[in-house]
């Protein structure tokens, strides 16, 4: 029984991704996304109360599955602090990547700029995340393995900005790059691969020590 309440849950919580990134937040309507998942409104507000908490509850899953990565990334005792980085950079390149519908919903929420308790708790979410990532920057630099002078800040900014330009202006990406940026195929065979060299190339040069690109 506990199964079938967490598959039906999901199974909402995934038709609910997907209007939104269709329609946006105000676009979609909780009648519409309950119609799609073949449920009735009032199951849909036993499990989630609001629209509002069917957004939240979608960063929720997105975020808190993430985030347990790259945890067990950086408290990863074996890896030097590079190997955590190109671990990082390859775990958030496949996962941006893989779900095309939730990068969507979550540039149309973080372009608007609402104000409010949603946006406050989706904040806190994502932050979660790159707190993770400057963890493993400041790391690095107490440990002597990268540059002391760094600025871990930017050198996030520099990752996401990267992927929120190719992701979200695909018509400039996909003539500057030659080839679809959204078709499935380019995707797995080109894009990942590009940026996945692209960045470790790009952070081996800023972080790490000295520049010595052996360590």
């Amino acid at each position: 029984m506990e199964k079938e309440k967490t598959d039906k849950k999901d199974h909402i919580l995934d038709v609910a991704e997907r209007v939104f990134a269709e329609h946006g937040f105000d676009g979609a309507s909780t009648r519409l996304i309950s119609s799609e998942a073949g449920v009735n409104m009032a199951m849909l507000n036993y499990y989630f109360g609001s629209k509002e908490g069917l957004l939240i509850a979608i960063f929720e899953k997105r975020t808190t599955v993430f985030h347990d990565l790259i945890q067990n990334i950086g408290s990863d005792e074996n890896m030097t602090s590079w190997e955590k980085v190109e671990k990082y950079v390859d775990a958030y390149v496949n996962r941006i990547f893989t779900n095309n519908c939730f990068q969507k919903m979550l540039y149309q929420e973080l372009a608007i700029n609402r104000k409010g308790e949603v946006t406050d708790k989706i904040t806190q979410l994502i932050m979660r995340n790159v707190s993770e990532f400057r963890k493993i920057l400041h790391e690095g630099i107490e440990k002597g393995d990268f540059r002391n002078d760094l600025d871990t800040d930017l050198a996030i900014a520099t990752l996401f900005g990267t992927k929120n330009f190719l992701m979200n202006t695909p018509h400039i990406s996909s003539l500057m790059l030659g080839y679809d940026v959204s078709e499935q195929t380019n995707i797995e065979e080109k894009l990942k691969p590009r940026i996945k060299n692209y960045t470790k190339k790009l952070f081996k040069a800023y972080l790490v020590n000295d520049n010595d690109n052996s360590k």
